[in-house]
């Protein structure tokens, strides 16, 4: 049985609970926006629901599907371009978590009043607002940034007066230079998350998004400057203006900035009621100087160049209450959650799983096995909480659980190996000392380890928290030979190029250890190799080795957020392949010693697969000539005469279908799930005949034609009016429209049928009327970029099987299908092909009408043939009516382009069966 049960791409539809004698059972309906209190010293937990989240999702989910009232035009493009799934617009859509959390900000900052009456977000008590998202570890924080910027910078460009709501000044902070550095993909250069995840609908916003202004910064920058007590000119202390001006740099003649905090837990404003001790804030993983100094900073920011608004992004946005219970508090500001539950039942992470039994003698107030909470024994947390020399043996349960996890450890490994992998998987331990961190140093090294595969020095590294922390704010630790070279010589053994290991050797040590910290598990670095990692602190932010599959923690977890902190950083995912349900494939950590609550205790599961690789999709600028350029079209009108004529011979058959449409329901009263079938009570349209006069219908099918005709129109608006009723009334009466015996005979239930399908009445008859003596379709170019090219097409990457080419300015053709692939080889091969390229992240895409909306057909390949038209090829093993009515529009931008003039002769087609393509291309080149 697996924990992911929702689709990562849906809202989620269910979710776990725990039911009768404490097992899991799944509860059909979004979980609740909440979060666990766990008291691991008194064994107690308990839940709170974050009410104003719940609010606020409802709000949003109102305000989607009315189609975001109150946005700006920008605005509504980037969130149509967002929630776009077709093929070819990205590799992957974005998660249902990453546009509820932009949704949220932009809903509260754009969105009409009346979907926010009576919400009220809490401050924190400074003068600025900050809005947090709370999403889990390997959410997909990063990317929901890049959309932040996106969609603030270029409304701030459009709209310059709304400086209020948008700016083009970001200012990011980061807890250190890890972070920082993973941070550099959202300045908007080649190869950043705006290219990436192709944030932006068109080239020329694409293009607008080079003005934003972006600094990334540590929090160690908010730092006053030390007291030069030994400078001979007193200057004083620094004034907020040179504060402002010396932290902000570029971006210090701009006003109204928007600040965004990344893992924004680090940076709260303490209450002046709050007393929390350093050895409190030390339990929680909190650094009370970084917390309030982060903030300082940022005040003082505002004082002279206001900051706009924050946007805050963290898995676990919590601030310490300086309660005696260790609880910690949620910050008041959270407008969006998905938590670690969440995001282990969309599978978006590994599924931790954790001991529920094993064969000594269970806790004896928990009853929970020993291994669970290992530093909950007394004689392991007596023994790790003293100063011990490295050569001391650990505790015998701590020997123990490092044979059981090893033992599981070679056993993945094997898995592993036999799969492929370049670097083997990564055991990784939280220890609570330094003494004790040099203590499993040696019991592995020295030959203490039951596994000899496990006594691997080149191959265990131990993070000195004092070095890291240097390295994280860039200055030089203390003199350290012995651990320096530890840490050169793991690079020596690292199966890396020579080059590549004498630069890393040429760095100081708080370099080199960042180096192989950050570069865990990554093929070609210095950590590539590395099977142990052993550390005191929970390493830094942005620690994202995704090769993580054991954690042991040997020390006090006094919070469920602890928990989440320590197992979050084994929980990146290394495959994203799903099955046949959409569900992203289980992958595992097994965790000892950290009582996590959320956790899956079945057997079995694979081990996460070896990481694919991948090719690099570009344009080949010396196959410039190969280059195929198109108008991009947003509509097709037609140049018309003031009379509307229709071609009655040509105009198809209608069948509306009752089995289709609801035109009367039951309902009941439900709790818990069941209803009272003794209380039905009925919705029935029948019963509403005023609605459903014939003469209302027609005039509001020929207002929706009036819609959709009046802009080409050149005769008067009432003369057009007055044609479409006409036309309209002939078609609802003729027998072009057909409707079952049961509704034809009963004149009231057919009007109901006609109503409810009113939009595709209209569609329907709309593609048969023209004005007599039409002279030409006209094609309506998008203003911000009218010509697309193969050579606008920005480089991108893939894990799926690619063919590369030769008759195409693209590089490669990538095999979402075999189909394709025999296409590409057809085209290679064909004498009469000149060039052709697979509309993969080309922007080629036409325009139609289905289901009553505005959609997008992307076709599967342009080909431009020796007597110079350039086709374009549709792959279909099955036909519907949709693929018709994109097949119909795509006609009509054939015969506008070629009308038009200016881009050479254009041609459309389409392949049912591989044998075709040949012929297809045979008979348009001799056509």
């Amino acid at each position: 049985m697996s924990l992911i049960i929702n689709n990562p791409y849906e809202k989620p539809d269910k979710h776990w609970a725990e039911g009768k004698a404490g097992k899991l059972e799944i509860v059909h309906e979004r979980r609740p926006a909440s979060y666990e209190v766990f008291d691991a010293r008194n064994n107690t937990k308990r839940v709170e629901k974050l009410e104003l989240v719940n609010t606020i999702r409802s709000r949003v989910e109102q305000w989607r599907e009315d189609g975001w009232p109150g946005v700006t035009i920008v605005t509504r493009k980037l969130l149509e371009h967002w929630h776009d799934r077709a093929e070819g617009v990205r590799q992957y859509p974005f998660y249902f978590c990453q546009l509820e959390a932009i949704e949220t900000l932009i809903w509260w900052v754009e969105g009409a009043q009346v979907y926010k009456q009576g919400i009220a977000i809490p401050g924190d008590g400074g003068a600025w607002q900050r809005l947090c998202n709370k999403m889990a570890t390997g959410a997909g924080k990063t990317t929901v940034m890049a959309m932040i910027i996106t969609w603030q910078v270029l409304n701030a460009l459009t709209y310059p007066k709304r400086n209020k709501d948008f700016s083009r000044a970001i200012f990011i902070v980061a807890p250190g230079l890890t972070v920082k550095e993973r941070l550099q993909v959202l300045l908007p250069s080649e190869g950043s998350y705006y290219d990436e995840f192709n944030l932006c609908p068109t080239e020329s916003m694409r293009q607008k998004l080079n003005q934003a202004e972006i600094l990334i910064e540590n929090w160690h920058t908010l730092m006053p400057l030390k007291d030069t007590a030994r400078s001979v000119v007193k200057l004083g202390p620094e004034s907020d203006e040179a504060f402002a001006r010396r932290v902000l740099g570029k971006l210090a003649h701009y006003k109204n900035i928007v600040v965004i905090n990344d893992e924004a837990h680090h940076a709260y404003r303490k209450p002046p009621e709050v007393k929390i001790s350093k050895k409190q804030a030390a339990e929680q993983g909190i650094d009370l100087d970084e917390a309030t100094r982060w903030i300082e900073g940022l005040d003082r920011i505002h004082k002279t160049r206001r900051i706009q608004r924050c946007f805050d992004l963290s898995a676990t946005p919590f601030a310490p209450t300086g309660k005696k219970s260790t609880d910690t508090a949620l910050f008041d500001w959270i407008v969006s959650d998905f938590g670690l539950n969440d995001a282990i039942e969309a599978g978006l992470v590994k599924t931790p799983r954790v001991v529920v039994r094993d064969d000594a003698l269970p806790d004896t107030k928990t009853l929970r096995p020993k291994l669970y909470h290992i530093y909950r024994d007394p004689s392991v947390s007596e023994d790790l909480n003293r100063k011990a020399e490295p050569h001391e043996p650990l505790p015998k349960l701590v020997q123990d659980a490092y044979t059981l996890l090893g033992a599981d450890w070679l056993e993945t490994r094997r898995r592993w190996e036999e799969a492929g992998h370049t670097s083997p998987p990564v055991m990784l331990t939280v220890c609570n000392r330094t003494e004790t961190a040099a203590r499993i140093e040696y019991y592995f090294n020295s030959g203490d380890s039951v596994w000899p595969e496990l006594r691997a020095p080149e191959r265990t590294l131990r993070v000195d928290s004092k070095v890291l922390e240097k390295a994280e704010v860039g200055e030089t630790a203390g003199s350290d030979k012995d651990y320096e070279n530890r840490l050169r010589e793991i690079v020596k053994a690292a199966n890396i190029p020579e080059t590549k290991k004498k630069r890393l050797l040429e760095l100081k040590k708080e370099e080199l250890l960042r180096e192989v910290v950050d570069n865990v598990g990554k093929r070609g670095q210095a950590g590539q190799d590395l099977q142990n990692v052993i550390s005191v602190a929970m390493l830094s932010e942005g620690w994202d080795a995704k090769n993580v599959t054991h954690i042991m923690g040997l020390r006090a977890f006094t919070s469920q957020l602890l928990c989440e902190q320590v197992v979050g950083r084994g929980l990146r995912r290394v495959s994203y392949d799903r099955d046949e349900n959409g569900l992203f494939i289980p992958e595992y950590v097994n965790v000892f010693g950290v009582p996590l609550t959320i956790s899956e205790t079945g057997e079995g599961g694979e081990a996460p697969p070896p990481a694919k690789p991948s090719t690099q999709i570009e344009v080949v600028p010396e196959r410039a000539s190969l280059e195929i350029r198109w108008p991009n079209i947003l509509r097709v009108e037609s140049v018309i005469r003031p009379t509307l004529n229709v071609d009655w011979k040509n105009v198809s058959p209608l069948v509306l279908d009752p089995a289709a449409t609801p035109i009367a329901a039951d309902l009941a009263p439900a709790l818990g799930g069941a209803t009272d079938m003794g209380q039905v009570t009925a919705i029935d349209l029948e019963k509403l005949p005023d609605g459903f006069r014939l003469q209302r219908l027609i005039f509001q099918a020929a207002r929706k034609g009036f819609a959709e005709l009046s802009h080409g129109f050149s005769g008067t608006p009432d003369f057009l009016a007055s044609q479409l009723v006409r036309i309209i009334e002939t078609f609802l009466k003729s027998p072009l429209l057909e409707i079952p015996s049961l509704f034809h005979s009963d004149p009231l239930r057919r009007r109901i049928l006609i109503a409810l399908n009113i939009d595709l009445v209209v569609q329907h008859l709309m593609r048969h009327v023209k004005e007599q003596n039409v002279e030409r379709l006209t094609p309506i170019y998008d203003d911000e970029n009218p010509i697309g090219s193969t050579g606008q097409m920005r480089t991108w990457y893939t894990t799926k099987p690619c063919l590369s080419t030769v008759k195409s300015h693209i590089s490669h053709v990538v095999g979402d299908a075999a189909w394709e692939g025999y296409a590409a080889n057809v085209f290679e091969k064909r004498d009469d092909v000149v060039c052709y390229a697979k509309n993969d992240h080309l922007g080629f895409q036409i325009h139609y009408m289905w289901g009553g909306s505005r959609r997008r057909y992307v076709p599967d390949f342009l080909v431009r043939l020796t007597n110079g038209i350039t086709l374009v090829l549709e792959i279909k093993g099955q036909d519907s009516k949709q693929n018709r009515a994109k097949r119909a529009a795509l006609d009509e931008w054939v015969k506008a382009v070629n009308e038009a003039g200016g881009f050479g002769a254009w041609a459309s087609d389409v392949a049912f069966k591989p044998s075709e393509i040949d012929d297809i291309i045979q008979r348009h080149n001799s056509g």
